[in-house]
């Protein structure tokens, strides 16, 4: 008797169509249930997904993702002009 094994890889959705469904849930025009049949996926990733987008809309407001994001483009900056910290790795060995 021969048994094979099937590696299957994930499937990965966008975050367009992850806000997009999560939107519908939030609206609740349609159950759970109803979405994931419509869009194919599972009702646990649909609930995780809407409670995701809940989570994340506090901090849309909130200002603190424009403040995270200034920094993470002023870093980026400076890495690419090679002027952050860490670019540049020098070795030095003295030999008595």
């Amino acid at each position: 008797m021969r048994v094979e094994a099937f590696h299957t890889t994930r499937k990965r959705y966008s975050a367009d169509f992850k806000a997009k469904v999560a939107l519908e849930a939030i609206r609740g025009d349609l159950t759970l249930a109803e979405l994931a049949a419509k869009h194919g996926v599972r009702h646990t990733m649909i609930a995780s997904w809407k409670r995701q987008a809940i989570d994340g809309m506090a901090s849309t407001f909130s200002g603190a993702g424009d403040a995270a994001k200034a920094v993470s483009e002023s870093e980026v900056g400076k890495l690419a002009s090679g002027s952050g910290p860490g670019i540049h790795v020098r070795y030095r060995c003295e030999f008595p």
